[in-house]
């Protein structure tokens, strides 16, 4: 079994793996630069498990930026009967894509 870890970002907690891609909330960074993720909830390496209160102290995972990406477009339709009110609008939110490189704790 393989080492795994949870971490936080974007309010969001994802489950990562070395080598692993996934999209998160847009991150302020440059593409192809290194990313340090310090908000570690859990890690895991199989044998042993680490939980932390919330977070582990001196864990670490690094990932590697690819690039921004944006999502499917959400519509939104606002509508009032017999009022002659309509209004559509749409939405495309904005991702940051990583690979995770690194485990450390």
């Amino acid at each position: 079994m393989s080492q795994f870890a949870v971490i936080e970002t974007g309010s969001k907690q994802y489950r990562v793996e070395v080598g692993q891609k996934i999209k998160v909330e847009k991150l302020e960074a440059e593409e192809g630069a290194d990313f340090v993720f310090d908000r570690v909830l859990l890690i895991d390496d199989g044998k042993d498990t680490k939980i932390g209160t919330p977070y582990l102290e001196k864990a670490k995972v690094e990932a590697k930026i690819l690039g921004d990406k944006r999502g499917k477009k959400v519509v939104v339709f606002k509508y009032k009967p017999k009022k002659r009110y309509r209004v559509k609008g749409g939405h495309r939110q904005t991702h940051t894509e990583l690979e995770i490189t690194k485990i450390t704790g």
